[in-house]
Parts: structure tokens; C-alpha cells; sequence
């Protein structure tokens, strides 16, 4: 099933354009806090708005930018610049799903709904909060997820990846997405990534590993809102301990892999996260080198492993020159995630 890895990197193919702001943010890189304006003295009042001087979401949008810009707030959870950020705060305020923003951007904003914005605005910056936490929701490939300050606010790659490489076409690194019957996601979080592969390989079933139990029962509450219960199996426990023998068509991971160095310098808003979800060891690889360890005794011998890994790959390749590596781009990362199939361990 699963092609071998070859030593030299590769581009991925890019999906098609997501349709709003929104739904186009990128990925922020795990402990690397996106760039923003340098942080400044917030006023203990925040600067009062009359009725009627801000009136279509556009320019509750504009109004978000500059506020975000006047505090110095950081972006580094789903969203990596200011204008996405404004975007998501918004819909979500106004129930709206990131795909409808562009529809009702000229549209008025009534005076309750205008008082909800404002404050939600004047909350992610008095508490440095990241924005998933205070609406209790992130979307990944357009998917919504719940998500609170037990996990980490999920904004891996590797659902793209899943759409662009394993979907049978010329670039896929798999014969057919059919053919996937047994799916792994180690330090599954929330869950969204064990349930998007339950979406992208239809006949699969997908257990979820996960150390921390107050992120698996945050899972346990998004597979059960995607009724997904009968597909999508979760384990408390540390990567292959509660699996024993079992085996894998595909293993997937997004592990911690923040060295200590990212650990000492996460901002405010990672600093929010849990912090075993970023913690790495010293030089980011500590849960990588076990997963490279010990996935070949849980992969199907046409299986892979795709995993993502930040900025580790120097240190990757450094430590491990035999393995033939494949580094996949996505639209918006370069070389933060590897496969390797299960022949090549």
C-alpha cells in the first residue's frame, strides 16, 4: 500500500483556495509565536466606541486589527495574522461558519451583537488567551473541533497532508485511501486529527493514543460530536504502551517536539497551553526518537509513518543519516513533516 520514502525532499501539491480569510488561516508552527507588533501598554479602559461608529462586520474587522496591533497580541494558534484572527473572533460570535464571512462582510451588526464583538475583542487582549480557548472551538481543513486549556489548540499540517498525499492521486503516497483499514494517531489531543483521518480513509477504523486524560476526555467529546464512536477508539496511555501488538496500515503524529530553548521563550498565549504538549526535552526529539523506535512493530509491512516535527529536521537527519526520510511541504510549512514507510525503519 504505502510507497517508500525517497531521501530527497518534495513539494506538496497545493488544494484549492480556501473561500474566506478565515478558513485560509494557516497553521501557526508549534512554540513559534507568529510575527506581531511589539507589545505595548494596554489601557486599563479600553477605548469606548459609540453606537452606530462601527457598523458592517468589515469594520468590526479593521477595528479588531488595530487593537490586536496596539497590544502587541500574539498570534500562534490556527491563525497567524490579525485580519484571520478579527475574522474567526467574529463569526464565531455571530454563529457563523468561516465559509459564510465573505457572504455577510457589508452586512450590519446589530447593537447586542456589537457589544458581544467588542467584548471579545477586549478579552484576548486583557487575557492573552488564545482565541480557540475563549469561544471553545478551532477548525482544521473546515472542520470544527471543541477545544478548552486541556489540550493544545490543534494547527498541525498534517490535515492538509492527509488530503494531498493520501488520496490516491499522482501524488499520493498511498495506492488508494480505500485500502487504509487500520489507522494510529499518537498524542491525539483533541482528537482532530484521528478524525479527520477517519474522514479521509472511509473504511478505516482509527485508534487514538493520548498520556494526558483530561485531553482524552476532551476527545472523547469530539468523536462523539462527529458520531464517529464506532470508528474512532481512544487510549490513555504513553504512544505504544496500551496498543500491545497491534498493527497499522498508517501511524500519524503530531508529538511535542519544542526544545528547551522554545519552552523558555513560549508567549503568553502558548504559555496557556498545556505544557507537556509542547515539551520535547532538550533538543525537541525526546518523544521522536521513541516513535521512530518503536513504529515499525506497530506498522503493517506496506504501512508508513507521517509525523510532524517543526524545526527539528537538522536534528532528525543529524541523528538518524540512514533513514530516507521524505520532507513534505504544505501550502503553508517547508520540511516539518516527514514520512517514511514502513520498509525503510
Amino acid at each position: 500500500m504505502a510507497k517508500k520514502a525517497k531521501p530527497k525532499a518534495t513539494k506538496a501539491a497545493k488544494p484549492k483556495a480556501a473561500k474566506t480569510t478565515a478558513a485560509k488561516a494557516k497553521p501557526a508552527k508549534r512554540g513559534v509565536a507568529a510575527k506581531s507588533a511589539p507589545a505595548k501598554s494596554v489601557a486599563a479602559k479600553p477605548p469606548k466606541v459609540a453606537p452606530g461608529e462601527l457598523v458592517t462586520l468589515l469594520d468590526f474587522v479593521r477595528y479588531a486589527v488595530s487593537r490586536f496591533a496596539e497590544a502587541g497580541v500574539v498570534f500562534a494558534h490556527g491563525t497567524t495574522d490579525p485580519i484571520a484572527e478579527a475574522v474567526f473572533l467574529i463569526g464565531e460570535t455571530l454563529h457563523l461558519h468561516p465559509d459564510q464571512f465573505e457572504m455577510f462582510a457589508s452586512a450590519r451588526v446589530t447593537t447586542r451583537e456589537a457589544a458581544a464583538i467588542l467584548g471579545l475583542i477586549e478579552r484576548r487582549i486583557a487575557t492573552r488567551l488564545p482565541a480557540a480557548y475563549l469561544v471553545n472551538k478551532i477548525y482544521m481543513r473546515g472542520v470544527p473541533f471543541y477545544v478548552d486549556e486541556r489540550v493544545i489548540v490543534p494547527r498541525s499540517f498534517i490535515g492538509e497532508l492527509l488530503d494531498s498525499h493520501f488520496d490516491g492521486g499522482d501524488t499520493s503516497l498511498i495506492d488508494a485511501p480505500e485500502a487504509v483499514e487500520r489507522v494510529l494517531d499518537l498524542c491525539t489531543g483533541s482528537g482532530c486529527l484521528a478524525i479527520l483521518a477517519a474522514y479521509a480513509f472511509p473504511n478505516a477504523t482509527v485508534d487514538a493514543v493520548e498520556l494526558s486524560k483530561d485531553a482524552l476526555a476532551v476527545a472523547a467529546r469530539n468523536v462523539a460530536e462527529h458520531r464517529l464512536d464506532d470508528r474512532v477508539s481512544l487510549y490513555h496511555g504513553d504512544l505504544f504502551g496500551p496498543l500491545g501488538e497491534e498493527r497499522y496500515d498508517l501511524i500519524i503524529s503530531n508529538p511535542p517536539y519544542v526544545d528547551a530553548d522554545g519552552m523558555a521563550s513560549l508567549p503568553a498565549e502558548c504559555r496557556a497551553e498545556p505544557a507537556m504538549a509542547f515539551d520535547g526535552g532538550d533538543d525537541g526529539l525526546t518523544i521522536i526518537r521513541r516513535i521512530l523506535a518503536e513504529a515499525k512493530d506497530h506498522l503493517t509491512p506496506d504501512g508508513g509513518l507521517l509525523c510532524e516535527v517543526g524545526r527539528c529536521r537538522p536534528q532528525i537527519e543529524d541523528q538518524f543519516p540512514e533513514l530516507p526520510l521524505l520532507w513534505l511541504d504544505s501550502e503553508d510549512s517547508e520540511a516539518e513533516v516527514f514520512w517514511i514507510a514502513a520498509a525503510d525503519l
